[in-house]
């Protein structure tokens, strides 16, 4: 089973976005800011990275530069998943080193989706 590390400081999000990720057969680690993902970092190796930008102290943009810089992640895949969808917050967060980007609200469809996709995951593997 994949393991998937979700980064967002909103409880009810992070909430939503494990159960999401949970029924599509995938293993979640939730972390509530990037102080708290470093230290699941140090002690875990993740599938894949998902992202907020917003959040308190160091957003995602910055925190994905931050794990690209850890030679153990550079090829680590990194989903942003951020309310904001101006092109600037997606052309930033591709220049930090994000592999992906995907606006909220998402739909578990397209978030289940995309995260097989990143992974190079066909539907019926687990």
């Amino acid at each position: 089973m994949k393991r998937i590390l979700v980064v967002d400081d909103e409880v009810g999000a992070l909430a939503l976005i494990g159960i999401m990720l949970d029924r599509g057969g995938f293993e979640v680690v939730k972390a509530q800011n990037a102080a708290q993902a470093l230290d699941v970092l140090e002690r875990e190796t993740p599938d894949l990275i998902i992202l907020d930008i917003m959040m308190p102290g160091t957003d995602g943009i910055e925190l994905c530069s931050i794990i690209r810089g850890m030679p153990r992640f550079a090829e680590t895949p990194i989903l942003i998943l951020s309310a904001r969808s101006d092109s600037d917050s997606v052309i930033r967060s591709m220049e930090a080193g994000a592999t992906g980007y995907l606006p909220k609200p998402i739909l578990h469809h397209d978030l289940v989706s995309k995260v097989r996709s990143m992974l190079n995951l066909s539907a019926v593997e687990r």
